[in-house]
């Protein structure tokens, strides 16, 4: 698969981001041109080769009116008219862009307003976009936004987000960092401060790597083919960028599940049926029993219960109150799976529904029993009649 790698070792923003995306496109020149062609007023962007530390990269500036802008901080104040979320929104609306685009350039900027409103105690509707509402930093984010969608990347990971340390003077004063917008944008990501001094995760750079994620760590296993490079503006001891990493890998567990397992020598059979069918009605995803020779040569089952890893703790007291056993294992698992979906197929006697199952170059097509059953009961058939006519006219599901 194709994945993406950001990292983030000196934060984020707008420009960053744009910028080590836009050095992994194919066609930069047309990027530049649909980027300085979307209805924003006197905005026009630009892709200047820059350097931090000795590290080659790209500098995205974006001039409004001839007039360069940086991202302010949390609360700045620019000489730009505040835009309220409605406002913001009907802008985005009205670019010259794919639809995918605005709708997740949108999902941004609802972020940010949900982040503000949360910081300053007040509806989402009263929020003023001091910080965001500008046009070139409209642009940032149309062009993050629009970079991806480009690049179309199977799976996106972001590393553990350097935020910055120390205080940030804004608009409404001396303020801590990470700014209280971003850091409510950030709630539930890795992340963490270190000797720099100063606020490197802007709220618009946080709210398009939450929007972009799949998954916050450390960078995978991956085979890299290129590596896009985002020159910040302001200029620190270390180099001040965000890298992003192009590549491919090879297919990983797309999931987890939890398996608890205990060792039964002491129930009846019928006893031990009932506990699995309850078992399964208390959430378990599936239960089975393995017979085998306990201690001191006893006959027993091994049971297994699968469950959601979230709900371990609940279905290990479920098996502890419906067997007999002092004790159980637990063994946490990588799964892979294919993607459940749902169908339909018409044949000569009825309309029978299917189970499909996708994923990771495999797709598989089930009759449902209980509609093959009805019908072969129905019209005189055996159920393997009506099983072959579903499957044969199952192949454009």
């Amino acid at each position: 698969m194709n994945v993406l790698y950001l990292e983030c070792a000196m934060g984020a923003a707008g420009d960053m981001l744009t910028a080590a995306l836009y050095e992994l496109l194919e066609d930069k020149e047309a990027f530049l041109r649909v980027m300085n062609g979307l209805n924003l007023p006197g905005v026009r962007v630009e892709a200047r080769a820059a350097s931090t530390c000795g590290i080659a990269g790209t500098h995205m500036e974006v001039t409004v009116h001839g007039e360069a802008e940086h991202e302010p901080h949390h609360g700045e104040h620019i000489h730009h008219s505040h835009s309220t979320p409605g406002s913001i929104g009907e802008l985005l609306q009205g670019l010259a862009l794919p639809e995918p685009v605005k709708a997740r350039a949108q999902g941004v900027y609802a972020a940010i307003a949900q982040a503000e409103a949360q910081a300053h105690g007040r509806p989402v509707e009263e929020v003023h976009f001091h910080e965001v509402g500008a046009l070139d930093a409209v642009a940032d984010v149309a062009g993050a936004c629009y970079a991806l969608y480009l690049l179309q990347p199977d799976k996106v990971v972001v590393s553990p987000v350097h935020v910055g340390s120390g205080t940030v003077r804004c608009a409404h004063g001396v303020m801590p960092v990470p700014a209280p917008a971003a850091a409510n944008l950030l709630a539930g990501v890795p992340i963490y401060g270190g000797s720099v001094q100063g606020e490197l995760c802007t709220p618009t750079g946080a709210a398009l790597l939450v929007a972009f994620a799949d998954a916050f760590g450390p960078m995978p296993v991956m085979s890299v083919g290129k590596v896009g490079t985002g020159i910040g503006s302001k200029t620190f001891e270390q180099a001040n960028c965000v890298r992003a990493f192009w590549g491919r890998s090879e297919e990983q567990a797309n999931g987890e599940i939890t398996e608890l397992v205990c060792n039964l020598d002491d129930m009846t059979p019928e006893a031990l049926s009932y506990a699995c069918a309850r078992l399964l009605e208390l959430g378990a995803l599936d239960v089975y029993t393995t017979p085998g020779t306990m201690k001191k040569g006893r006959a027993g089952h091994e049971l297994t219960v699968l469950c959601e890893p979230a709900r371990e703790a609940e279905m290990a007291r479920h098996v502890l109150s419906q067997t007999a056993t002092n004790g159980l294992r637990v063994r946490r698992c990588g799964k892979y799976f294919l993607t459940p979906g749902a169908g339909q197929v018409q044949t000569q006697w009825g309309p029978v529904r299917l189970k499909l199952a996708e994923g990771c170059g495999v797709r598989r097509v089930k009759p449902e029993y209980e509609d093959v059953a009805a019908l072969a009961r129905e019209n005189g058939l055996s159920y393997g009649a009506v099983w072959d006519e579903a499957m044969r006219n199952s192949g454009g599901v």
